[in-house]
């Protein structure tokens, strides 16, 4: 399955009620969403139609993310008849946003990207779905940090690693979509600071000069899942329905981790 194809499936499987994107080009990402949207990108050159109320922001992420209500365009206006017309919870303007779908495909460096899942998980919780593009590199060239190619992932699919070893409380899913792969993340806790505490430790061991060591299960995509079998599987209508009615990590997770280590094949 294609990458778009798959995030059109994904939007409608999801039901999600808001969406971020980071990383826009040229929209053909955007144009999928039918919920009020925020999209990030300090250089974007839109020529898709969009079909969305969206916030489009010229700016890097990390200069979105120290805005003061970097979320303020998804929580409405103070008029809750208003912001109902417009797909808005009514009383949103004075509650706190949560994301339900955050799409991750920015600058193709591993420390962009786990900086970009930093800010996003403050503002998401176990129920949200944050995806990240390009965790797939089909060669060592197209996943290099110095760009050569004209295909390039950059060695952002370090991030995988990254979230394995530092967040074992989360559940990561490899998407096997074309043309370099998806990496879905689940049980988002926006109290935890692990990666944020470890950082520097983090950049100080991962950060190599050219070529990357490419482990063979990222080029070999050998535990990646496939993106009928994760769309087709049985726990999205539940999430949907706990994530709306706001079930509480408590009640919610255990189910969901259990049936996300079944899919992919992991005993936790």
């Amino acid at each position: 399955m294609k990458r778009h194809e798959f995030l059109r499936e994904l939007h409608k499987t999801c039901a999600n009620r808001n969406y971020l994107e980071i990383g826009v080009n040229d929209g053909r990402s955007l144009t999928l969403s039918r919920v009020p949207s925020i999209a990030v990108d300090p250089a974007f050159k839109v020529v898709t139609e969009i079909r969305c109320d969206v916030h489009l922001v010229k700016a890097t992420s990390d200069d979105f993310f120290a805005r003061e209500n970097p979320l303020g365009h998804l929580k409405g206006g103070r008029h809750p008849l208003r912001n109902l017309a417009r797909n808005r919870s009514p009383f949103g303007y004075w509650q706190d946003v949560t994301l339900d779908l955050s799409f991750i495909d920015g600058m193709h460096l591993f420390e962009y990207a786990l900086r970009d899942f930093i800010n996003v998980e403050k503002h998401s919780d176990w129920a949200s779905v944050v995806v990240l593009d390009d965790m797939l590199p089909r060669n060592v060239d197209e996943a290099a940090r110095d760009r050569h190619t004209n295909a390039w992932t950059g060695d952002v699919y370090k991030v995988v690693e990254i979230l394995q070893r530092y967040r074992p409380d989360l559940r990561t899913v490899l998407v096997d979509t074309q043309p370099t792969g998806q990496l879905l993340v689940f049980g988002a806790d926006p109290t935890n600071t692990v990666l944020q505490d470890k950082y520097d430790e983090i950049m100080a061991e991962f950060e190599v000069p050219d070529p990357q060591k490419v482990p063979e299960s990222i080029l070999g995509r050998t535990t990646a899942v496939r993106a009928e079998d994760l769309l087709n599987a049985g726990f999205w209508k539940p999430l949907v329905h706990a994530r709306n009615r706001g079930t509480k990590r408590a009640k919610g997770w255990e189910q969901l981790s259990r049936s996300l280590d079944l899919l992919t094949g992991e005993r936790g």
